[in-house]
């Protein structure tokens, strides 16, 4: 009786098993499949993150940023560029039979059944190898409860064991490494080794590696920015595994343990960093779509036009709209295809260029613009305007923000809006100092902010286009919208070499003399004009050319442009880069047209270039997530003056460095180098430029407020060479100091001899050469 009731239990017992057996395989085959809870697609398993952020990349190697949808700045790091140390860490304490599974470790799921389910121990470990982690980590979403927990467990174990057949070891471990989120917006190894300890993963030592391992198993509660001790103590237990593992001696784990958690802290967000308007200008371009007329308003044909030209001839200009992937044949995304985009940018300028536009805003120019306004009712707001002015320009500022946009949206009524907006509440406002918490209305705060006065500088090579510092503003965070490409202002006095370029093409002579008095001339309408001068220098004397350009003298420009024509002169403009619409009017001589500094940098390299114009160029190669090169670009060049003007015109440039109107070049600044530039200033000193070259770099700045308005009354504090000339001279002090950037105070200018004296008598044979009609140039343009 008994071996009978012996038998019934065995073969009960076996029916039991087999059906447990059964009811697993048809469960994980089922989800395997599909029929139950989520699986992913097979294309999904075998490349499971294709979605990293595309790296900006400097012209000497440094990182400057990333692109990602959700702004985590999340770079991928293959396995040869992780430290050993790291994946050592990572599997001591993670998996220490990592090497030895298929994804789903049995010895560590039956500890962690029996000790965690069985026995209740918190102590007894987690049941989850790296593999299973990753199929959480890819494609798990967050679970509200422990049941739903549960069931999300045997779809990570089928999820794994399918990774493990499709990756290496070396890949997992790199896959979990890069999606691990570390907080403050490093997601992903690479930018958790570059924000707490401000390396790269290959050199991460073994205690830093330590402390981001311990942080995979709760970075919020292992937070080693805001829990320091805490943190050092999981490091220490992972340091303490490591030795278990036989990857330490004991001598250094001891050695390791009693070392305090260092960090080299630093922020990883798309607004910090080095160059952010360059970067966000850049992110721009390279999304953009084709053209298409109808997304454009009225007063916009001027860039419609622009965008239509550039979306045909620069091929950077919606990169991605125009290129597809060989692998599926979609376009290229910036956010999700882990492109590697090589710029021009070099990191050690692009800091001493954003240095030299903190020292000269920060110790002078704004200190001095708030004393100027200290007595003014309607500071920062010039005295030229009236009460009512002044509301008109409050009143669009105040419909050009969010906070506005929002309560529009939301139905509010005109007059609750306008409350809203005089009614004080807690707010962090812009200062040179750093940000400050203060009480303020929001009215308050919108002409608060326009008193700071903007700036926009760019730096570039002449002879090869490529763009080496750019500075789009005074802070990006605070005040976004970028003055190298999409501002314009008004140019003042550094037209003129472009119009002197003109009578050189004309056959006239830096040593050709006029009249030094002021003339009125008439338009094509008869309208009179009778331009008026800042100095009062040598009236009714004979003065050459070349000492009005030197002295800025807006006579002999007018006198100039009176001997040619305005409508050459336009097309002129154009061809040294300057593509907005201008109206061919005599008065257009004193700079009157609305121009980008990246416009004026490009127009200016035609002086430093032996009359040969470089568009200016941000990249020059991409490399896809695989390192292959899929885009290449080059400088885009053009001939705008003869050799025998454009030597005439770094003559008369030269000169005003030497000893014209950007003299404090060199007794304020002390730099020595051969040079050329000219200042500029607007009516009412609205503008301030400082435009200058050497023969390696060619460099243009402007300063001014957010509106017209917005300046300084006297001449002497808001002229070019006050507002923006110290900003180069301190950028340029600086590129000299550096010496690993190879630039010299010694190179010169290459002129041939028989260009060296402009004002010699010129040969039968040079006058038959040089165009003496007005539509000489015309000839040029052909």
């Amino acid at each position: 009786m008994a071996s009978k009731v012996t038998k019934g239990i065995i073969i009960s017992f076996w029916v039991l098993f087999v059906a447990v057996v059964g009811t697993v395989f048809l469960l994980f085959t089922a989800i395997a499949n599909g029929s139950i809870g989520y699986m992913p697609r097979v294309e999904q398993l075998e490349n499971p993150i294709d979605k990293f952020a595309s790296q900006i990349i400097s012209a000497d190697g440094k990182t400057l940023g990333s692109y990602a949808h959700s702004q985590d700045n999340r770079i991928m790091a293959n396995y040869k560029d992780l430290s050993p140390d790291l994946v050592k860490a990572l599997i001591a304490t993670e998996d220490i039979r990592f090497a030895e599974h298929s994804g789903i470790d049995a010895q560590g799921l039956f500890r962690a059944v029996v000790k965690r389910g069985l026995l209740m121990q918190k102590s007894g470990g987690g049941g989850s190898t790296i593999t299973q982690q990753l199929a959480k980590q890819l494609f798990s979403p967050s679970a509200d409860n422990f049941m739903e927990r549960l069931f999300q467990k045997p779809i990570e174990w089928v999820i794994a064991v399918q990774l493990e057949r499709n990756y290496t070891k070396e890949e997992i471990v790199s896959m979990y490494l890069n999606k691990f989120d570390f907080l403050y917006n490093a997601v992903g190894i690479q930018s958790a080794a570059r924000v707490y300890f401000g390396t790269t993963p290959k050199n991460l030592k073994i205690e830093e590696a330590a402390t981001l391992v311990g942080m995979c198993k709760n970075p919020s509660y292992f937070n080693p920015k805001r829990q320091n001790e805490r943190t050092r103590g999981r490091r220490n237990t992972v340091l303490e595994q490591m030795e278990k593992a036989g990857y330490i001696s004991r001598a250094e784990c001891d050695s390791l343990k009693a070392l305090p958690l260092t960090l080299r802290f630093s922020r990883m967000d798309h607004k910090d960093g080095p160059a952010p308007y360059f970067r966000e200008y850049l992110r721009i371009l390279m999304t953009r779509n084709k053209p298409d007329r109808s997304e454009y308003r009225g007063w916009q044909k001027q860039q419609f036009y622009e965008d239509s030209l550039a979306w045909e001839t620069n091929p950077l200009y919606g990169w991605c709209n125009k290129n597809k992937k060989a692998v599926d044949g979609k376009y290229y995304n910036l956010y999700t295809d882990g492109l590697k985009i090589y710029t021009t940018i070099d990191s050690r300028m692009q800091q001493y260029a954003e240095e030299a536009v903190r020292e000269h805003f920060s110790k002078d120019l704004q200190p001095a613009f708030f004393q100027a306004n200290k007595k003014k009712k309607q500071a920062p707001f010039s005295i030229d305007l009236r009460p009512g002015e002044v509301d008109t320009i409050m009143m669009r500022a105040m419909h050009q923000t969010d906070r506005y946009r929002a309560m529009k949206k939301a139905g509010e009524k005109e007059d609750e809006i306008r409350k809203v907006f005089n009614t004080p509440v807690d707010m962090r406002v812009f200062s040179w100092s750093g940000p400050i918490d203060t009480i303020m209305s929001p009215m308050d705060s919108i002409r608060y902010h326009k008193s700071f006065l903007r700036t926009g500088f760019m730096s570039m090579d002449p002879r090869t286009g490529y763009v080496k510092a750019y500075v789009g503003g005074i802070d990006y965070n605070d005040f976004q919208y970028d003055m190298v490409n999409g501002g314009r202002r008004q140019i003042g006095s550094t037209i003129k070499p472009f119009l002197y370029s003109l009578a050189m093409i004309e056959g006239f002579s830096p040593c050709d003399e006029m009249l030094h008095v002021q003339n009125t001339y008439f338009d094509e309408n008869g309208i009179p004009w009778s331009p008026r001068n800042a100095s009062a220098k040598r009236v009714g004397e004979q003065v050459s050319i070349q000492w009005g350009l030197q002295n800025s003298d807006n006579w002999v420009t007018a006198w100039l442009m009176s001997q040619m024509s305005p409508y050459t002169f336009v097309r002129l403009l154009h061809s040294f880069g300057l593509k907005n619409q201008m109206d061919p009017v005599i008065s257009i001589c004193l700079g009157t047209p609305d121009v980008s500094v990246s416009e004026m940098v490009s127009g200016y390299s035609v002086f430093a270039n032996k009359g040969i114009r470089s568009e200016p160029i941000y990249v020059t190669r991409i490399e896809d997530s695989y390192g292959n090169t899929i885009a290449s670009f080059n400088s885009q060049m053009s001939e705008v003056l003869t050799e025998d003007a454009s030597y005439k015109m770094l003559h008369m440039l030269k000169n005003v460095i030497d000893g014209g109107t950007g003299g404090r070049i060199r007794f304020r600044y002390g730099i020595k180098a051969p040079m050329g530039g000219k200042t500029g200033t607007t009516q009412n000193n609205s503008d301030g430029w400082f435009m200058a070259f050497t023969p390696s770099l060619v460099s243009g700045c402007w300063v001014g407020g957010e509106e017209r308005s917005i300046h300084f009354d006297r001449l002497s504090e808001g002229q070019g060479a006050s507002m923006a000339l110290p900003i180069y001279g301190l950028f340029m002090q600086k590129v000299y100091a550096d010496k690993t950037l190879g630039y010299s105070e010694e190179e010169d200018f290459d002129v041939p001899e028989q260009y060296a004296d402009p004002c010699k008598t010129a040969t039968e044979e040079e006058r038959k050469s040089i165009p003496t009609d007005v539509g000489g140039i015309d000839k040029m343009f052909e």
